[in-house]
């Protein structure tokens, strides 16, 4: 007898599914009555109409991707043991990485976890729920972070907004531990984070590979590091040896945090809280100029409505960016909004630069480190753009 409810694809429907991707949309599934009732999160089978086993996985009859598959037969087992599996290997993956624990250990569907990302700082984990189907597997997936971490503090950090399109409430608590500032290292430099009042999980670890990049450039240079929130960028450039560096961001907290890593790494920056865009503007009507320009801003396409004002922004940021990098330096523009693609996003930096007069080329084009898998079948998962440009 079947424990689980069976939904059934549509015929000639789930294309991506058959291929192996993780995501089963609304439109691609019978939906009966008794599917629509059926509670956001529950855990089911689903099956080809022509009976062919898909798998296991969590539905949501209330969103657009309705089914996000844990495991590729039916009748998986959802429980403990099965997170800790994913866990470990996961965590096999960034001890080979990683010399020291801090990374992204769990990164959604790229770790086959979809709806769940988890950050470690040492003996901390923030943990960020994103569905109805993983929130209500919390509690198994608590049990094995004990077994197979154990660490001091969980925190689980479910406020992000798309948790609404979910059904869920937001909220911030410790599950154990107590949260607050933690010291994080990431290549070679000592940072500060405040996990329970910071953006996102507290850190992000994305750019990793990027803040190395540039800082390899930054001896002798002066460097602006624009969004900075709490100096990533900054400081990487400052203990690559920036003969200055100004963190500009709208955050007085953030920038807090800023100063007090500079003191830690012994290295000196300035921190400016203005509007970004604002300062940007001021500084091009000064001429004030500087070697190597970090643009790394919160997401400006947070759905695709916002598609077209976003992509304006970018462009804009691109051309004031531009406008205030020295004859021969260097510009970076990031994009964490998976809601624009590459392409496009591509296509607006260039476009902003182009406005503002400058010559451009093109010498790196990065997303995440690798502790952000992708799954090879959700392309739309690499979410992280970012360019570096060389202007003349």
């Amino acid at each position: 007898m079947r424990k689980r409810p069976l939904l059934t694809l549509k015929p000639r429907e789930g294309r991506r599914a058959r291929a192996g991707a993780p995501w089963i949309f609304s439109n691609e599934l019978v939906m009966s009555a008794e599917a629509k009732a059926l509670v956001p999160g529950t855990l089911v089978d689903v099956a080809g109409d022509d009976g062919r086993d898909f798998g296991s996985g969590y539905f949501n009859p209330k969103s657009l991707i309705a089914l996000r598959l844990l495991a590729r037969e039916a009748g998986a087992r959802i429980d403990a043991s099965f997170f800790a599996a994913r866990l470990t290997r996961a965590l096999a993956l960034r001890q080979a990485l990683y010399d020291k624990p801090f990374y992204r250990l769990i990164h959604a569907e790229g770790d086959g976890l979809p709806g769940l990302t988890i950050d470690r700082f040492g003996d901390v984990l923030v943990v960020q729920i994103t569905t109805a189907g993983m929130e209500n597997l919390l509690t198994p997936l608590t049990m094995a972070l004990e077994e197979v971490l154990a660490p001091a503090t969980i925190l689980l950090r479910n406020d992000t907004p798309s948790r609404a399109l979910e059904g869920l409430d937001s909220y911030v608590r410790a599950q154990k531990g107590e949260p607050g500032r933690i010291a994080l290292e990431e290549n070679g430099s000592r940072y500060f984070a405040d996990l329970g009042q910071g953006q996102k999980t507290g850190w992000y670890y994305d750019q990793r590979d990027n803040r190395a990049f540039i800082a390899g450039l930054a001896r002798g240079k002066t460097v602006l590091d624009a969004f900075s929130y709490s100096g990533g960028f900054g400081i990487a450039a400052a203990k690559g040896g920036a003969k200055e560096v100004i963190c500009l961001d709208s955050s007085a907290p953030a920038l807090a945090l800023a100063e007090d890593s500079a003191s830690a790494n012994q290295v000196s920056i300035r921190a400016v809280k203005a509007d970004v865009f604002e300062e940007l503007e001021r500084l091009v009507a000064g001429k004030e100029v500087f070697d190597i320009v970090v643009a790394d801003p919160p997401p400006f396409v947070k759905s695709k409505k916002d598609l077209e004002a976003g992509a304006r922004a970018y462009r804009k940021l691109a051309r004031l960016a531009g406008d205030v990098v020295a004859p021969g330096g260097l510009v970076l523009l990031a994009s964490c909004s998976h809601n624009i693609p590459a392409d496009r996003f591509a296509a607006q930096c260039a476009g902003g630069l182009m406005r503002g007069g400058r010559r451009a080329t093109l010498i790196r084009s990065a997303g995440a480190g690798p502790d952000h898998p992708v799954h090879p079948m959700l392309p739309e998962s690499a979410y992280l753009k970012a360019l570096v440009y060389a202007l003349d």
